[in-house]
């Protein structure tokens, strides 16, 4: 079930390959926002989601391997 869900193809791509990058910006975004010292509350909330969809993303990346 979740090897079909992670590896699901969208432009050629599995979803597993958009949830990491989806991560990644997002993280990037939280660090640049936290430098630049703009808003606080924008930058935690955006920490929670990234923290929240790498979780997903790692979750997800192992269940591929169990059987």
């Amino acid at each position: 079930m979740i090897q079909t869900i992670a590896f699901y193809e969208i432009l050629g791509l599995p979803l597993i390959v958009y949830g990491g990058a989806t991560t990644l910006i997002l993280l990037m975004t939280t660090a640049v926002i936290g430098a630049m010292h703009k808003s606080m509350k924008l930058h935690v909330w955006l920490a929670r989601i990234t923290v929240l969809l790498g979780l997903v993303h790692g979750i997800i990346g192992i269940a591929i391997f169990i059987k």
